[in-house]
């Protein structure tokens, strides 16, 4: 992601591929077509920009691109509102004035850890952009237990669900889960290319893991706000909880992450199950976080 004119590039090239002149409203004349998708040509016409331009910007110089061109391209290639992101900050780290440089957050304030303590009867943890748990209350630890489990530090969802054996049978939709935080990790590194420990982490899994060389190579990207998380628990067995994700924003790159069930549902009665299990386990479960060095578990 140093690269940002390639990876500009390849973005942009991606995205009008998978366009084709029906989707876009062109008549399609012949069958003949060279490219799959739109021509640049096409593309240009439809944003309202010249020929020359679009083909600068699909080259990755993205630099100086207005809002009102980066809006007219993203609604020509029908980008979705996490692509239409995803292309703004290329634009700005593309910008001939870099930002600072600004680093996941790899802690939480102590008012924080008061929010997680207070939540008692569901799941809640905090997580920054690089998906590393910084801190979690006692449910979600014991929900997580599989994932603290993994010796490797930072505790980290990408890093277990890639290169740890488990996460299939912990995540039942573990291959929508992978090909969802390769995306948001893409996602992350547009909005912070130069963070030298998701750098870190996004060589360590293409050099480990096959499947997200070609989850990365993609170039897709996705927001992770609400949803359903179907899960396998050692000790309670099946959940489906809905979730939210929900950034804060006294504390810029982290989210709060809290799963709940319907009340009187199957999923419901085994967090209750595990609220009793996780009392049992508190002291272990401190005792080996804090033995790893790993992430904050409040009880």
């Amino acid at each position: 992601m140093t690269d940002i004119r390639a990876e500009a590039k390849e973005f942009l090239s991606s995205r009008r591929a998978r366009i084709t002149p029906e989707q876009a409203g062109l008549p399609a004349y012949g069958g003949n077509r060279r490219v799959a998708g739109l021509r640049r040509e096409e593309v240009a016409m439809l944003a309202g920009v010249s020929v020359d331009y679009y083909v600068r910007l699909e080259r990755g110089n993205l630099s100086g691109a207005s809002d009102a061109v980066l809006d007219a391209v993203a609604r020509t290639l029908q980008l979705d509102e996490a692509e239409r992101e995803y292309l703004f900050d290329l634009a700005r780290a593309a910008g001939t004035v870099r930002r600072g440089e600004r680093r996941a957050p790899s802690t939480v304030r102590p008012a924080v850890l008061q929010v997680l303590d207070a939540i008692t009867e569901a799941p809640a943890w905090v997580r920054n952009g690089r998906h590393d748990i910084l801190a979690a209350n006692l449910l979600a630890r014991a929900l997580y237990s599989p994932v603290f489990d993994d010796p490797r530090r930072p505790v980290n969802t990408t890093r277990f669900a890639y290169l740890n054996p488990a996460a299939r049978e912990f995540w039942r939709d573990w291959d929508s889960i992978t090909h969802d935080s390769a995306a948001m990790l893409r996602l992350e590194a547009g909005r912070n290319p130069h963070d030298p420990e998701l750098i870190r982490l996004i060589g360590e899994l293409s050099t480990q893991s096959e499947l997200f060389r070609e989850r990365w190579a993609s170039r897709d990207v996705k927001f992770h706000r609400s949803g359903v998380k179907r899960l396998h628990h050692p000790v309670v067995g099946d959940l489906e909880l809905n979730y939210e994700s929900m950034e804060l924003p006294s504390e810029p790159g982290l989210v709060l992450n809290v799963y709940t069930a319907p009340a009187g549902s199957p999923s419901s009665d085994a967090l209750k199950l595990l609220a009793s299990w996780a009392a049992t386990q508190a002291a272990e479960f401190a005792a080996t976080d804090a033995k790893a060095s790993g992430a904050i578990t409040r009880a």
